[in-house]
């Protein structure tokens, strides 16, 4: 009863309150202000699609964010009620990486204000309508590249506030942004060196130069364009898999660095430099759970030829798959095609580049040693030294804030593990420019890249296991036709004269005698070879001798050679008649510039007399050569021809390059996004013996979800296999079809089809 009285109490009081104050409003002429709800975020829209394709992410996918660094994007935030600039207040944090901190980089907040102040982190440019709030969000050039989560506080007063996730959101490296630090100042050279996601790798013989078309596949089928495919082309069989994005930031996640302290690790990915170093070392696997094992044997049973990889995809993927561990196998194509596939995703400008005849100097003295015996075979060599036929790295690039003014633009980074760089094997990046100079104590690996482009070559004749006399010193017969796809085209660019000066020019000898004098240091006064190189070098020699095919060499006939000899006058025999005695070997030329045991060998003796020209016929037989080369099918022949008179001797070499039977491949219609393609491929046998267990592997980005794989069989001497393809284009604009048949006896017939996929039509 007393409960009851109290409660009538209380709301007798209370409507007396209310009538009074309803007697002064109405007085005093005010309006009752009704007290503002807190501000509730309902949803968001991050505007993936406008914003990727502002990026130019947007063939990374439409449905997650992903945006580079030092260029705003525009997110969408549904309130409650409308944002009221005065009264509420809203914090914006962005997080990436383990245990984030300001101090370190990996987390940034930023007050919403309604202009953009300096180049730090900001959220600015607002704009309301209704109960939608329009923000415009900045990340600086220098920010952190990866993964990040973004969310918001709210706050109406400093004693309470909200907190709400917003989303998660990738950045990346800006070359359209003259902020960055990988800023590259023409639209194309950017479609070239990020957007393209196919290319070419040269590979062969300086002589022999062979384009390898490859797959990049940066940017892969997204899942909102497979979802269409799905539901509105009945017979598209695609998949959707794992973007290639997310596996770079993985292998960013299983370096050593990261392993060892996240947190500093995460806290220098802002840094491209950095960056580059660590893809440089996990691309191989020598010291962590890197990409690619590599395997320079003849032996690949327990994984992939690297002959057979036509693309990085699936090479990325198998990692992703396998929980990080190595893909067998890899040489160096394979290693930079990956690296140029992974730096073009995270925003580096890159190209892949191929040295031919390219040194292996370890012992850092600029030359590289080559022995020959009496009867003219080349000789294993227990030196670590060697000339590869061609070796492939990459170029980056980059300012360098690292270097002096100067050297900014193109960097050599080589993921091939060749020697140790800082305790891992990587190399780079090394500036070009500095390269040109010699200036080889610029950091990093520099005087290294230097020996492969510039080094020289001493070839020296051994009896009973000691050097007689110096064959052959050649200045110029290392880091020859450095190549790489011309902008635009599909033709080879020789980009040497960036990497030096002309060969034999003041200028390269200038620039070759200082790096000497700086690698060599304090050995250089009890060098021998540069006193050599100062005094000229070897006398000439009495005659002149070359060796020439006389028709196009192909796998499976007999190579036809002629020596031509020609009598010159020298000053230790300046007339007369001249004997020769003529050893002749052919080898197998293995990758790595060494060979296998003869195959071949032949003596001639020949008498010149003095302006006489000799021409002589040699034969190599196929059968001497049948299952006996690799799967480069490189010879080479070497001649030494002693001169009796003067019992010195002379060296003449021909590397021969065998050609595989001829791909063709033929697209009659036009090609369409979701529309039937038939492809016609064709391969004729044009060997003596057939072609056993034969296989056949499509791939292009945008063309096909993956590969697409065919058993042919045996294809018979002099017959031809013909075979239709329907593909279903997945993206519009210029697309390439790579085809790569492999059989036992040809382990590398390769072709690829240039295709114009045109957009799809409106239903």
């Amino acid at each position: 009863m007393t409960e009851d009285l109290d409660d009538n109490l209380e709301d007798s009081l209370a409507s007396s309150q209310m009538a009074r104050e309803s007697v002064w409003v109405k007085e005093l002429g005010l309006k009752k202000i009704q007290p503002v709800a807190a501000l509730e975020l309902r949803s968001v829209d991050l505007q993936s699609a406008k914003n990727n394709q502002e990026h130019r992410t947007q063939e990374m996918g439409l449905q997650r964010l992903i945006v580079r660094r030092s260029q705003s994007f525009t997110i969408q935030l549904h309130f409650n009620r409308p944002f009221h600039s005065k009264k509420d207040s809203i914090t914006f944090v962005a997080e990436t990486g383990p245990a984030p901190k300001e101090l370190l980089g990996t987390r940034a907040t930023f007050l919403l204000t309604q202009a953009r102040q300096g180049n730090g982190w900001s959220a600015s440019d607002f704009t309301v309508h209704a109960n939608s709030l329009y923000v415009s969000l900045f990340t600086p050039p220098s920010a952190v590249i990866g993964p990040y989560s973004l969310k918001i506080e709210i706050s109406q007063d400093p004693s309470h506030s909200t907190t709400h996730p917003l989303g998660t959101f990738i950045l990346l490296f800006n070359p359209w942004s003259a902020e960055d630090d990988v800023y590259l100042p023409s639209e194309t050279l950017l479609q070239e060196y990020i957007m393209m996601d196919y290319g070419f790798v040269y590979k062969g013989h300086e002589r022999f130069i062979t384009p390898w078309p490859w797959n990049y596949g940066q940017v892969t089928l997204s899942a909102e364009t497979f979802l269409f495919f799905s539901l509105f082309f009945r017979d598209f069989p695609g998949k959707f898999e794992e973007d290639i994005i997310d596996i770079c930031f993985e292998i960013l996640n299983k370096s050593l660095y990261f392993l060892k302290n996240p947190s500093k690790d995460y806290s220098q990915r802002n840094d491209v430099v950095y960056i580059c170093r660590v893809v440089s070392a996990m691309i191989n696997s020598n010291d962590d759970s890197g990409v690619l094992q590599g395997n320079w044997g003849e032996d690949y049973s327990r994984g992939v030829s690297p002959l057979e990889w036509t693309g990085s995809v699936a090479i990325l993927r198998q990692w992703a798959a396998r929980g990080g561990q190595p893909v067998k196998y890899g040489q160096c194509w394979v290693f930079a095609a990956v690296m140029c596939t992974v730096m073009r995703c995270l925003g580096v400008p890159t190209r892949v580049v191929s040295n031919f005849r390219s040194a292996h100097n370890s012992d850092a003295n600029l030359t590289i040693d080559t022995y020959y015996d009496q009867h003219a075979e080349m000789l294993p060599t227990q030196k670590r030294d060697k000339i590869w036929n061609f070796h492939v790295w990459n170029e980056c690039w980059m300012i360098r804030k690292d270097l002096p003014p100067g050297y900014n633009g193109w960097q050599v980074l080589d993921p091939t593990p060749q020697q140790t760089s800082s305790g891992l094997f990587r190399c780079g990046p090394a500036s070009v420019k500095a390269i040109r100079e010699g200036e080889i104590h610029l950091p990093y690996d520099t005087p290294f890249v230097y020996a492969e482009v510039n080094a020289d070559e001493v070839v020296w004749l051994l009896k009973d296991g000691q050097a007689q006399e110096i064959l052959a010193h050649n200045t110029s017969s290392i880091g020859k036709e450095i190549s790489t796809k011309m902008v635009g085209s599909d033709q080879r660019e020789n980009i040497t004269s960036s990497y030096k000066y002309p060969e034999g020019s003041p200028e390269e000898r200038s620039v070759f005698m200082k790096a000497s004098q700086k690698m060599l240091g304090v050995r250089r006064t009890s060098s021998p070879f540069l006193d050599l190189l100062e005094s000229g070098g070897a006398v000439g020699q009495p005659a002149q001798l070359q060796l020439h095919l006389t028709r196009k060499p192909e796998w499976g006939q007999d190579l036809l050679l002629k020596l031509h000899a020609r009598r010159v006058a020298d000053r230790a025999h300046p007339q007369g008649p001249i004997h020769l005695v003529v050893d002749f070997c052919a080898q197998t030329l293995l990758h790595n510039g060494g060979t296998r045991k003869p195959l071949w060998r032949q003596k001639v003796h020949l008498t010149l007399d003095f302006g006489e020209d000799i021409q002589w016929p040699l034969s190599l037989p196929y059968n001497n050569y049948r299952n006996k080369l690799t799967d480069e099918k490189l010879i080479r022949v070497s001649g030494i021809a002693k001169v009796e008179e003067t019992g010195r001797s002379m060296l003449v070499l021909k590397d021969i390059s065998l050609e595989p039977p001829h791909l063709s491949i033929e697209v009659s219609e036009r090609a369409e996004v979701g529309k039937a393609l038939r492809v016609h491929i064709s391969l004729t046998n044009t060997l003596s013996v057939p072609l056993s267990h034969c296989t056949m592997v499509l791939e292009g980005s945008g063309l096909v979800s993956g590969q697409i794989s065919n058993d042919l069989g045996t294809l018979v001497a002099g017959h031809t296999i013909k075979i239709q393809v329907d593909l279903y284009p997945i993206k519009a604009g210029p697309r390439q079809l790579q085809v790569l048949v492999s059989s036992n006896e040809i382990k590398e017939i390769k072709g690829y089809k240039d295709i114009f996929v045109a957009a799809a039509r409106a239903p």
